[in-house]
């Protein structure tokens, strides 16, 4: 499967659709990840006249989504090696190290998700009024990628137990999801 983000929103979505089982969560809370983060620049961009920091709160949102964008194909591409593992029947070794690789892309995209969710609430208490709800979506939107990612990597890391990436991916969307309930969202 091509980059998801080289697809036009429509054709993603139908890709998504298909019985083919890429892309699919990580993809999707990487995209929404990204979508969260031009939120926010969005709402730092548009309150530029009002806030003399909105610049630096754009730089970081933009700095956020080219963090996450990479993180969708990177998902696709780790899980299709194990899906090609398990119709090969490979054995539990083989396809425990293609799972812990899988679980990579997940924690990188909770781990922007969180900080998305943070800046986006720091944005929600300075912009202008007239696009507050749409920095409110952002951290909406990025703590749903890192609750989506967190379970991806706890998923992926079941045959290691005791692999630290699984409560650190948890740890990471309670953040996300404490900046965004900051805002009565």
């Amino acid at each position: 499967m091509d980059d998801p983000l080289d697809l036009g929103l429509r054709e993603y979505l139908d890709e998504t659709a298909t019985e083919s089982p890429t892309p699919a969560g990580g993809a999707a809370a990487a995209v929404l990840a990204g979508l969260a983060a031009a939120l926010t620049a969005m709402t730092a961009r548009y309150s530029q006249d009002e806030w003399p920091d909105a610049g630096a709160a754009v730089a970081q949102a933009e700095t956020l989504r080219v963090r996450a964008e990479p993180l969708a194909c990177e998902d696709v591409t780790a899980y299709a090696e194990v899906l090609r593992l398990r119709r090969e029947s490979a054995g539990d070794e083989a396809l425990g190290r293609a799972l812990e690789r899988a679980a990579d892309a997940p924690f990188r995209i909770a781990e922007v998700a969180a900080d998305i969710a943070e800046l986006a609430a720091h944005v929600a208490d300075r912009c202008d009024p007239a696009v507050r709800v749409d920095a409110v979506a952002a951290a909406e939107l990025a703590h749903a990628a890192a609750r989506v990612a967190a379970r991806l990597v706890d998923v992926n890391l079941s045959m290691r137990p005791g692999d630290e990436r699984a409560a650190r991916a948890a740890r990471l969307a309670e953040a996300a999801g404490r900046a965004a309930a900051a805002l009565g969202a």
